[in-house]
């Protein structure tokens, strides 16, 4: 199960990670927002691009061990995931109402992927 759950959110950060590095603009137009200046493209492929890469490689490093920092790298994500989804939450409250799609679809994955990551770590 911890193997299947660290592979699952490895892939899918790495995924987001090379998408975001091809086409920032694609990554966050679901949102209405639009990537076109260069240092606007900067940003999604480094927050966006280059920490879902780097997430990927620790969760895939975290799969080859169970002690220590595997665990706390496992944790950490999980955290992480959590806290984006908190920040949805946050949102929710201060702005006005969003469809379900992007805003919820994604809140309910950091929330689910989040919880599964803190429960094998």
């Amino acid at each position: 199960m911890r193997i299947a759950v660290l592979a699952l959110a490895a892939t899918a950060f790495a995924l987001m990670g090379l998408a975001a590095l091809a086409a920032p603009d694609r990554i966050v137009t679901p949102f209405g927002m639009r990537a076109t200046a260069p240092a606007a493209r900067s940003e999604v492929r480094a927050v966006y691009g280059g920490f879902g890469i780097a997430l990927a490689g620790v969760l895939a490093w975290a799969a080859t061990g169970t002690g220590g920092a595997h665990a706390g790298a496992v944790l950490a994500a999980g955290i992480a995931l959590l806290g984006m989804a908190g920040g949805r939450l946050l949102s929710r409250l201060l702005d006005a109402a969003v469809p379900f799609y992007p805003v919820y679809f994604y809140l309910v994955i950091e929330l689910l992927a989040g919880a599964a990551l803190c429960a094998v770590a």
